[in-house]
């Protein structure tokens, strides 16, 4: 979910509300030092390079890092003489940006003409993600947007029973399934193998990506088009999923100790951001 996106309390499908006596604005933004180390490279070279990173968190956005200009190589941005006007922040100006012999244009942004309450972005710029090489904090690469404080992840064992069927079929039918928290979503529930009828199972082209889970690989199952997901090889963070299945509730009849399961509404991945979508070819050179 994350703090503006999907269902987070700053976007327009938050689950929650804001008890206060009056209504909030429709749009509210929120900027914060990210207290991490933050570099950038881009064709082969580092050109950003800094510990006072500012993370802007803007309704229907991944958050975006903000790096102070002395913390960026001068000579890697160009002025490109293009501005667009952003509805909250005002004036952008947009750069190229060059390392060597490499050139690319619109790859970086600031804001130029900043309202007074907008301050904190003064004198910072951002470089467009899939512009770049990599992103890192510290030496670790980081992928799919900035890291999203406001993002977790929990995941439970329990005893409760999952049964999942397509028609009059059993698919699966657990004792013991993992249940899977994560900020501004239903509750994901997944299944060992050993309590699957693989037979079911019939993989299907295209992988999704999640930058806190890793690769998802789809099945689907009769006529029910990715109706189940399983992430292979889960980032160690969230290892307890790894190779574990999953199934949509509204493709196929998921029972949780008898009660139907439903999706929830806003349940499905909206991929956006202020650049770019999530997609499977940044991490193929992680």
């Amino acid at each position: 979910m994350g703090l503006s996106w999907q269902q987070g309390p700053l976007s327009s499908g938050a689950v929650g509300r804001f008890l206060t006596p009056e209504p909030l604005p429709d749009r509210l933004l929120f900027a914060e030092p990210l207290r991490r180390r933050m570099r950038v490279r881009f064709n082969g070279i580092w050109i950003a390079d800094s510990e006072d990173v500012v993370l802007l968190h803007e309704p229907g956005r991944y958050p975006v890092a903000y790096f102070p200009h002395a913390d960026v190589e001068e000579k890697a941005l160009v002025a490109g003489g293009r501005t667009t006007r952003h509805r909250d922040l005002g004036e952008t100006a947009w750069y190229s940006v060059r390392a060597g012999d490499h050139v690319t244009e619109r790859a970086a942004w600031e804001f130029t003409a900043l309202p007074r309450h907008a301050r904190d972005l003064q004198g910072r710029l951002a470089f467009a993600w899939r512009a770049m090489d990599a992103f890192y904090e510290e030496d670790e690469r980081v992928l799919g947007h900035a890291a999203d404080a406001y993002h977790r992840i929990d995941i439970r064992t329990t005893t409760r029973t999952l049964e999942v069927r397509a028609g009059d079929a059993v698919i699966a039918r657990s004792l013991h399934p993992v249940v899977l928290y994560e900020s501004g979503f239903a509750p994901r529930w997944y299944v060992p193998r050993t309590d699957v009828d693989e037979t079911w199972l019939r993989p299907v082209h295209g992988q999704t990506f999640c930058p806190y889970k890793g690769l998802c690989d789809y099945y689907d199952i009769g006529d029910a088009h990715r109706a189940a997901w399983t992430y292979r090889d889960a980032y160690r963070e969230v290892d307890r999923i790894g190779g574990l299945v999953s199934f949509e509730a509204d493709k196929v009849e998921v029972r949780l100790d008898g009660g139907l399961l439903r999706p929830e509404p806003g349940q499905g991945v909206v991929p956006h951001g202020a650049d770019r979508g999530l997609d499977t070819d940044e991490v193929a050179t992680r």
